[in-house]
């Protein structure tokens, strides 16, 4: 695994990142470049961790790249642009709508051969039974839940504090440390939420034989009756 794409990376590269698409939300040339930033940073993480059993090709690749890009740039220009006469905080978490928007594309473009050719299932003994798209379907969505969940509290509650914390007399007179500031917090949100979103479901995910795809059912029921009610698989981070 590269160093960049695996979740250790994610406290001082998501730090790094978040920081500045709070801080720098403002002009429509900064928001256009984090926002690119961070889903070029994201398509990594997707692609390193990713379940490699399934394979996937450059086009596939560059594909969800310039979808999920461009989902997160016209989403944010977009409410950006609508929240204007909104009041400033407002303005601060379109950020964040962004990014969820962004993780429901990216993630499951980075990842559709998973979902078109299926992922492996195995017996608890780690026998492996087959592929199911829908073992695939269910990885995924816990995926996009889990990364939307690292990315909340900071990008939701930080808005908040840096809202009270800038019309303080002593903040008015230190604007160059705002985005260190920011950034710095941002680091303390991840380091608790990256393990917490990490650990929100299973990482070896078990499904019953009776929600897999017909036809894989009828497989696994003709070679070992009921002696499997249950399948297991890698859902990747």
């Amino acid at each position: 695994m590269n160093v960049i794409g695996r979740m250790s990376f994610q406290v001082p590269g998501g730090m790094i990142i978040t920081g500045f698409m709070l801080q720098f939300y403002r002009t429509m040339p900064a928001i256009i470049f984090w926002q690119w930033v961070n889903q070029s940073f994201n398509a990594l993480v997707n692609y390193t961790n990713r379940n490699a059993a399934s394979p996937t090709s450059v086009r596939q690749m560059a594909l969800s790249y310039l979808t999920a890009t461009t989902t997160a740039v016209t989403t944010a220009v977009s409410m950006n642009m609508l929240t204007k006469k909104a009041p400033p905080l407002v303005a601060r978490w379109v950020p964040f709508a962004a990014v969820a928007a962004a993780n429901c594309v990216n993630i499951p473009m980075m990842r559709q051969q998973e979902l078109i050719q299926g992922i492996s299932v195995k017996d608890k003994n780690h026998n492996e039974l087959g592929h199911s798209r829908r073992a695939a379907a269910i990885g995924i969505t816990q995926v996009v839940i889990s990364r939307i969940t690292m990315a909340a509290p900071g990008m939701i509650l930080l808005p908040i504090v840096m809202e009270r914390l800038e019309k303080l007399p002593f903040m008015q007179k230190v604007k160059v440390l705002h985005a260190p500031l920011q950034v710095m917090l941002c680091g303390c949100f991840l380091i608790f939420m990256v393990p917490v979103a990490c650990g929100l479901f299973p990482q070896i995910c078990e499904l019953p034989v009776s929600y897999l795809e017909q036809e894989l059912q009828d497989t696994i029921k003709a070679k070992y009756g009921e002696l499997v009610p249950s399948v297991y698989f890698n859902k990747g981070l």
